[in-house]
Parts: structure tokens; C-alpha cells; sequence
């Protein structure tokens, strides 16, 4: 029976230690694998817009439809010739909308008309991916005006000529690659303030690219900018990535 007591002892003795010895591995590694910290890096880029879009718009009154139509083909004619006559392609000139409003057809309204019942709006489009002549050929445009053809602006929030950038894809791996090692930068500085060593990477994610004109950024406001970003020539792009890493 004595003996029986002793083995039992023991064997509750060697278990304790046994279940210590797990359990403080087990809170070793979690505080190993508990212990991180979180970076972004960040990449910019200046580019140029590689795509110009422009918009020209006329506007006319007349109480004659067939008269009224014969200008606005007259108007169209003087455009297409200012533009090639200019450097700009017939192949970059599209037609792209006709709009006939009759006032006297109107549902609701003042019946009072005015002096004219018809307003024809034509709308053409130009898209060039010489984006320094259209913005030159825009600047001319008052010669339209000195041979009769008046343009109407689109309206207040949308400009007449919109600047793109649609070559994102070819620099996306350079500046993730560059947002990366930024990133792994500002890890390895920290860790060499904090007298610890950096760990592998726990967990990457990536932000959104944004493109914004190159003056309208605000300062402090990565990837926010002020208008709708299609009016300079001159873009910014920009990414962030967050990462974490272990720390040892």
C-alpha cells in the first residue's frame, strides 16, 4: 500500500511538471508570435496624362428647323477643318451627340417662348493621345469665333477638355515594389530604436492607386485632392501598403 502511495505521488509530481513545462512553451509563443508591428510604406509617382478628351459643343436658335440644321452642319464643317487644319487627326474626331429642343412641345412651362422655338445643341469630341496639341489647338479656339461659330461650355463642373491617365498597369509593380521596401524601412528603424530585431512579414495589404491632378493634392491628405481631377496634364499617382511584421 505504501509503495502503491509513492508511485502515485510521483506520478502526480511528474505530471504537474510535465503540464508546466507545455504550458509555459505555450505562453512562450504566444508572446513570441503576439509581439509585432504595423508600418505603411508609401510610393509617388509624376506622370503625364497620356490621353486628352475634348468636348466641343454648339449651341443655336432658330424658329426654322431646316434653316437651324443647316447651320449647325455649316458650324460642324468649320470645326472639322479648324481642327485638322490645326495638326489634329480626322481619325480623332468623332460626332457624338444631336440634341433638338422644341419649346412649343414642352409639357410643362411658361408658354411664352421667346423669339426663337428651337434650340439645337451639336456635340463633337475629339480624342487624341497628343495631349500638348489639343491643349494648344484649345487655346486657339477664338479663331472659331472670328469665322462665326461660337462653342458653348458643357457646363460648370465638367471641363471642356479632360486629361487622362490610362497606363496605370505598367508602373504598378514598380511602385508596390518601392511601397514595400519603404515600408520594410521604416520597420528596420524602428526595431533599431526599440534594441530588437525584425521578423518576417505577418500580413500585407494593399491600399487603393489614386490619381489626382498634380496641383490640386492637399497637403497631409494622401490620395485626396480638390476637383474632379481631369483638368492638368500633369497627375500624381500614389499608393500605400500596410504591412506587419514579427518582431524578435
Amino acid at each position: 500500500m505504501n509503495n502503491n502511495k509513492i508511485l502515485i505521488a510521483i506520478a502526480i509530481v511528474i505530471g504537474l511538471a510535465l503540464n508546466g513545462i507545455f504550458i509555459g512553451r505555450a505562453i512562450q509563443r504566444f508572446k513570441k508570435e503576439d509581439r509585432f508591428i504595423s508600418v505603411k510604406g508609401f510610393s509617388e509617382r509624376e506622370v503625364k496624362a497620356n490621353l486628352a478628351v475634348w468636348t466641343i459643343k454648339t449651341r443655336i436658335t432658330t424658329n426654322d428647323i431646316s434653316e437651324g440644321s443647316k447651320r449647325v452642319e455649316n458650324d460642324k464643317q468649320k470645326i472639322v477643318e479648324f481642327l485638322v487644319q490645326k495638326g489634329i487627326g480626322e481619325n480623332e474626331i468623332f460626332q457624338q451627340d444631336l440634341k433638338v429642343v422644341d419649346k412649343m412641345a414642352r409639357e410643362y412651362g411658361d408658354d411664352n417662348i421667346g423669339n426663337y422655338r428651337y434650340i439645337i445643341e451639336n456635340s463633337m469630341q475629339v480624342r487624341s493621345e497628343n495631349v500638348d496639341n489639343v491643349q494648344r489647338v484649345k487655346r486657339m479656339t477664338d479663331e472659331l469665333l472670328k469665322i462665326g461659330v461660337v462653342i458653348s461650355n458643357i457646363n460648370e463642373y465638367q471641363p471642356s477638355v479632360q486629361y487622362l491617365y490610362t497606363k496605370l498597369n505598367d508602373i504598378k509593380p514598380e511602385m508596390l515594389s518601392e511601397a514595400t521596401q519603404n515600408a520594410r524601412k521604416a520597420a528596420l528603424e524602428f526595431t533599431r530604436e526599440s534594441n530588437v530585431g525584425l521578423g518576417e512579414m505577418k500580413k500585407a495589404s494593399q491600399g487603393l492607386f489614386t490619381i489626382v491632378d498634380r496641383d490640386d493634392f492637399v497637403a497631409g491628405q494622401t490620395g485626396e485632392g480638390y476637383g474632379n481631377n481631369v483638368n492638368d496634364i500633369w497627375k500624381k499617382v500614389r499608393v500605400v501598403v500596410n504591412i506587419e511584421y514579427s518582431v524578435e
